[in-house]
């Protein structure tokens, strides 16, 4: 393997898992119809190197609901495997972005199985539980304006015009079929739907404990740390000043730096550009497998 297919093949398996290649094969591979046709807003959103710092911010703004982030104190092993976490996300995302409709189906099933049991109390009293659609909401709107955000500042070939609305709704489909009520179908609605959150939200001693532990304890060696660190600010100086002070952030002062949008910037052209070159052969072997599914 050439040193680029070395990196990226280490990248995928850090983000997809170590089933990650047969996943691969799974999602892109199986004949059948598909929900999004290739070029489509959401397929270059989700397959577009960007989406690396658009999911750390999301996992930020998505914190700062008390009941999702109790939800992931209680009962979430990012502690323990924050990795492991991830790949079964990214899987998700990749599955019911690509992958066959019997398969995008199926994968949503599965996380509605899982949120059945992710049931619990809040501090106060107050139940919670994953399945709940208005929380379902929260982390809909959270997820999907991180991707757009990070997506214009990073992205390959941001979108433009109505692409921006179809993107919302693209993703909406998705959403509706996991169980969110009525979620955003335009750019302007997703900015309400955020913004009727916004008495809900608060950083709770839960949340600023695992942004710290997102930020500092990543479970990587020492000489990848700069690189994902890198990602980190990105992430941060896309974050909404109110939500930065909410968690906490930057801290501790080290990332200060990333308060400056300019060097953000600069930091995330960098990290994104890195990876989108060494992840490109994956990503050429997975429009291979795409093309000969519909053959």
């Amino acid at each position: 393997m050439s040193l680029r297919e070395r990196l990226g093949a280490e990248l995928f398996q850090k983000v997809a898992g170590p089933d990650g290649p047969r996943q691969r094969e799974r999602v892109h591979g199986s004949p059948g119809p598909r929900w999004f046709d290739a070029g489509s807003p959401i397929t270059r959103v989700h397959g577009d190197a960007s989406m690396f710092v658009g999911g750390i911010r999301a996992i930020m703004l998505q914190s700062l609901h008390p009941a999702a982030m109790q939800g992931v104190a209680d009962h979430s092993g990012y502690r323990g495997d924050m990795w492991g976490r991830l790949a079964q996300v990214s899987t998700y995302i990749a599955m019911t972005t690509f992958g066959a409709e019997k398969d995008a189906l199926a994968v949503i099933r599965a996380v509605q199985r899982a949120h059945e049991s992710v049931t619990g109390t809040m501090p106060d009293g107050t139940p919670y539980a994953a399945s709940d659609p208005h929380l379902l909401g929260w982390v809909h709107a959270a997820e999907i304006d991180s991707f757009l955000v990070a997506h214009d500042r990073f992205g390959h070939e941001p979108l433009v015009g109505a692409e921006r609305d179809e993107y919302v709704a693209q993703t909406a489909h998705v959403a509706a079929l996991l169980g969110v009520q009525d979620p955003p179908t335009t750019e302007a609605g997703l900015r309400g739907t955020l913004a009727s959150y916004q008495p809900e939200l608060a950083g709770t001693p839960a949340a600023r404990d695992a942004i710290r532990f997102l930020v500092w304890h990543p479970d990587l060696p020492l000489a990848a740390r700069p690189a994902y660190l890198s990602l980190v600010g990105a992430a941060v100086s896309l974050t909404p000043a109110s939500a930065r002070r909410e968690l906490g952030l930057p801290h501790p002062p080290v990332l200060d730096v990333t308060l400056d949008r300019t060097v953000g910037r600069a930091l995330g052209k960098v990290s994104t550009g890195a990876i989108r070159w060494a992840m490109a052969p994956g990503h050429a072997h997975a429009r291979a497998l795409q093309e000969a599914a519909q053959a």
